[in-house]
């Protein structure tokens, strides 16, 4: 719950539930429920951030969250909430909070990954999001890892239905399904960064590969849209060193930089970690709100 000089008042956080559509509304009602006590008598702007967008027929598409799928999502919550709501994909919501007064605060163009257990993308241009009109705009971990090796094709499933995507190869389970491929044990990303940085060669070998692989990603936006800045969200962004071993790998795969560095692109963490993309909903909500009474 922020006030409208985006001054934090109150914040709760609880776990999604898993697989259940219903039991997703009703959290979110709750929480709504919550917020609404702690300003009674004032009206609230609500803004959502979702995995997915909705498609032209206003139903959630391309959500990890796979319950969410097909659903009208916005329209059943404007219902159980009794108002009106912006509803974004939380990888937008999340470039929109780093844009306006996050680590890419001024950039004229932000691109905003989120790597955790999926990887999503967001684009924000002039302090606004760009969607695009097929609500498309920054569905980057679901195109195919650029310039793969011989023993990266045909890579792995997705939950897509499709193999060897970004997502596929970058996020939090990948890493972990990666260490096991190449003869590691069985561990979480986290784990694999902490062993790594106590010197573990084999958990450093798979930092490795996947900072390599991000690099590539990276390099095709940059291509593409050469951002301002690119900034990093989510769990498999906090592991010791990833920024300046991805700033080190990247240059030679953007076009015309091999041999005339620096690249220009700046990089950086998310300012408001994992709360970016709620605070970026928020936002959007707010553009919702009716102007004061004079």
């Amino acid at each position: 719950l922020f006030d409208a000089a985006r001054r934090e008042l109150w914040r709760k956080r609880i776990a999604t539930p898993q697989r259940d559509y219903a039991a997703t509304l009703a959290a979110i009602t709750a929480l709504v429920a919550r917020a609404r006590a702690q300003a009674p008598g004032t009206p609230l702007s609500i803004g959502i951030g979702t995995p997915g967008s909705p498609g032209l027929d206003g139903r959630i598409k391309n959500a990890n969250s796979t319950c969410l799928n097909g659903r009208a999502l916005q329209t059943d919550l404007e219902a159980a909430l009794g108002q009106p709501l912006a509803l974004a994909n939380d990888a937008n919501c999340m470039a929109l909070s780093e844009a306006l007064d996050g680590a890419a605060a001024g950039a004229p163009s932000v691109f905003a990954v989120i790597l955790g257990t999926g990887v999503g993308a967001g684009i924000a241009v002039g302090g606004r999001v760009l969607a695009g009109p097929n609500g498309l705009a920054g569905e980057w971990g679901h195109n195919p890892l650029p310039s793969p090796t011989d023993d990266e094709r045909p890579g792995p499933p997705c939950y897509c239905g499709r193999r060897g995507c970004i997502e596929a190869w970058l996020s939090g389970p990948a890493i972990a399904a990666d260490h096991v491929a190449h003869g590691g044990a069985a561990l979480e990303s986290l784990a694999i960064a902490s062993a790594a940085a106590a010197g573990d060669p084999a958990c450093a070998a798979t930092l490795a590969r996947h900072t390599e692989r991000l690099a590539r990603a990276l390099a095709v936006v940059i291509n593409l849209l050469d951002p301002d800045a690119i900034v990093l969200a989510g769990g498999v962004s906090l592991r010791p060193g990833l920024l300046p071993d991805l700033e080190a790998r990247i240059a030679p795969h953007v076009f015309g930089l091999a041999d005339d560095p620096p690249l220009r692109t700046r990089f950086a963490l998310a300012a408001h970690g994992d709360a970016s993309g709620v605070r970026g909903a928020a936002w959007l909500g707010h553009a919702l709100a009716p102007p004061p009474p004079r």
